[in-house]
């Protein structure tokens, strides 16, 4: 039994099923069993692809029109193409990129393949890429990490009006661009420096106080 997906990112009514429709039902799928979502393809909730899983069987070969259609990102596409082998249905594209597989034939199965297998590669590659920039930057005095969005200026302006007992910390965040968290872990409620606001002054070269 065919089975059909069909997705479409946004929900205001500026992307349409029809295409995707009319393919569906041109390779076989019947209009009953066909399962659609309007969401971005990153998002996890996307119950038409939930019931569409859930309903397939031994045998069933769910069919999209295009790869992109079904998976959040490569590895998640790749795992949900893997899992439904592992039940014994297939999964069939019909256009663009990944066209030619189809897990029901020797040579779309050669096809899914190869494309598995550069996905790994493109992860492994990935991978390498980031501990060597890691151990690069590490050379140079430098860790990992998103950049401070403290500065010393804002962190001196912190200080001072977290020493006043009337200061209202959801303005002062607002303020100085920063979260309650990002403010704390670098200030304690009276105004003292924390460990990570001296680390800060030090890599600028500044004079903790306070």
């Amino acid at each position: 039994m065919l089975i059909g997906y069909m997705r479409v990112s946004k929900v205001d009514g500026s992307q349409v099923l029809d295409l995707q429709r009319d393919a569906l039902l041109a390779a076989g799928v019947k209009p009953s069993r066909l399962y659609e979502d309007q969401a971005s393809g990153k998002k996890d909730d996307r119950p038409g692809l939930e019931a569409c899983l859930k309903s397939l069987r031994e045998g069933d070969t769910l069919t999209v029109w295009k790869l992109d259609r079904l998976g959040r990102n490569l590895r998640h596409l790749v795992n949900t193409i893997h899992d439904l082998m592992d039940r014994k249905i297939g999964f069939r594209v019909l256009s663009g990129q990944g066209a030619n597989i189809d897990t029901t034939t020797a040579s779309g199965r050669l096809v899914f393949g190869i494309f598995a297998a550069l996905a790994e590669f493109e992860r492994e590659l990935i991978r390498e890429r980031t501990m060597a920039g890691l151990a690069s930057a590490r050379a140079r005095g430098r860790n990992g990490g998103r950049p401070y969005t403290m500065t010393p200026a804002k962190l001196r302006l912190a200080q001072a009006a977290m020493a006043k007992r009337d200061t209202k910390v959801g303005d002062l965040c607002k303020e100085l661009g920063i979260t309650r968290q990002t403010l704390y872990r670098f200030i304690d409620p009276k105004g003292g420096l924390r460990a990570d606001a001296s680390k800060l002054l030090r890599r600028k070269g500044q004079k903790a106080s306070g």
